[in-house]
């Protein structure tokens, strides 16, 4: 065996007490451990209870970090077959290649949360205690059968999934937002602030990417408005989709995404880095959090300002939440249209309120009516996007800022939603209805010579 683990096992039974023979060891088990063809689940996680404690110790971490999981796997097998011997465990070949792959999930991996991140139906992962870990599939949310082994555990994984992108969690800094490797979104808060136990929230994203057409096939949306939406990107219409936690927000500006043209520069900004833009010509920045003595934070308002230093065609803002609203409105404004950002809301008006709240915030010396200008010579379109009661997430609104109406901000819905009851399986049964034609949004339209795909999209 490598230098990987330390020390060697002895045999009791041997006069001796010489090093077992490895050889013999595998066939041995291979003998008396094959009680059928299929792991047991209950007797997988008795082993590893029993296991995991003599693994740890005897680990060298610097060497496993530098190993390939293929070459770990194959030392770790080779002492978890002395282990079982030693302990008199009898595990049949299914059973110990579970056990070596949930033990190289803790070691290299996500432990428990492995299988779930590995099953493309799994939405979302919520982590609320060692044994409360529920996950989401088509909108609806379950208890899975995925367990901890107590909280430090939970934190040992936490603590995994930040430092692998240079963040942190721990008493003095309890909430964290960070990404995996796929760029699936997590979420993280510790006690104090979390009552019951280090709490992991992880929203994934579909492998295969969600485009409008697809969003049509699943009724999300109907094809004149996919069409409408398609027109508005390509014409560089600045757009705000506006919408509940786990609602789509993300998810409809990637796809929307997909309307840029390739030869633009664009310029991401994220709390936390989660779109997934095809395009070749991308920047991708990311805010940072302040190091331990409090310094060295770069805010959403800090990465706005530089991009517009950078020359971008377009800014696509993760998620405006505060003081950053007046910069991309000011962006916005000055000769970067095609715009896209998300915001929590409601509705499109309360989604025009938060703006105004959040400019307001930012600049106190500023108007209410000159924000509201602002706002409405900035964004053109608002796109409302809902989690309904059956699991669906659809559009319920696409709506136009058409300018000021007084003191007010003009607004006129171009489609709206109704809910016309539910299937036999309980799915809801809507109706995409068209009410308006656009107006503010045409010169552009007309501009990128799109005003006839246009009027054939909305008949």
């Amino acid at each position: 065996m490598s230098r990987l683990f330390s020390g060697r096992l002895v045999s009791n039974d041997s006069p001796d007490r010489g090093d077992i023979d490895l050889p013999q060891l595998h066939s041995l088990v291979e003998r008396v451990g094959v009680v059928g063809p299929f792991a047991s689940r209950d007797k997988v996680a008795q082993a590893k209870n029993e296991l995991q404690d003599d693994i740890m110790d005897r680990l060298n971490t610097s060497v496993a970090a530098r190993m390939s999981r293929e070459g770990l796997s194959r030392d770790l097998m080779e002492l978890v077959v002395e282990l079982l011997a030693k302990k008199k465990i009898y595990l049949n070949t299914p059973e110990r290649h579970e056990l070596i792959k949930q033990l190289l999930a803790d070691m290299m991996g996500l432990g428990p949360l492995e299988p779930l991140l590995a099953d493309d139906s799994v939405s979302e992962i919520m982590v609320n205690g060692p044994t409360r870990v529920f996950i989401e599939r088509a909108g609806k949310i379950e208890l899975s059968d995925a367990s901890f082994r107590d909280h430090a555990h939970i934190l040992a994984i936490a603590t995994r999934i930040v430092s692998a992108v240079g963040r942190r969690v721990d008493e003095s800094s309890p909430v964290c937002d960070a990404r995996l490797a796929d760029g699936s979104r997590v979420n993280i808060i510790l006690p104090p602030l979390a009552l019951d136990g280090p709490t992991i929230t992880i929203r994934k994203f579909a492998k295969k990417k969600i485009m409008l057409d697809t969003m049509v096939e699943l009724e999300s949306l109907s094809l004149p408005m996919a069409r409408m939406l398609q027109i508005f990107a390509k014409s560089r219409v600045n757009l705000l989709i506006s919408g509940g936690t786990g609602s789509g927000k993300t998810t409809l500006l990637n796809a929307l995404s997909q309307m840029i043209d390739d030869k633009e520069r664009i310029v991401t900004i994220e709390d936390a880095a989660e779109l997934q833009l095809q395009q070749s010509h991308v920047v991708r920045l990311e805010t940072r959090p302040p190091n331990l003595e409090g310094r060295g934070e770069v805010t959403m308002r800090d990465l706005l300002k530089n991009a517009l230093r950078m020359r971008p065609d377009r800014i696509v803002v993760g998620e405006t939440r505060g003081g950053e609203a007046i910069d991309m409105l000011q962006a916005m404004n000055t000769g970067h249209d095609g715009s896209l950002s998300t915001i929590h809301a409601n509705r499109p008006p309360e989604a025009l309120m938060r703006l105004e709240n959040m400019v307001g915030l930012a600049t106190p010396n500023l108007s209410p009516i000159a924000i509201r200008q602002q706002i409405a010579s900035a964004v053109d379109i608002i796109i409302q996007v809902c989690r309904m009661r059956d699991g669906s997430r659809r559009i319920t609104h696409i709506s136009e800022i058409v300018g000021m109406d007084g003191a007010a901000i003009g607004m006129q819905d171009l489609f709206t939603t109704d809910v016309l009851g539910e299937d036999t399986g309980g799915r809801l049964k809507v109706n995409f209805r068209k009410t308006g034609f656009p107006r503010r949004c045409l010169p552009k339209v007309d501009y990128f010579g799109l005003d006839k795909q246009l009027l054939e999209a909305l008949g």
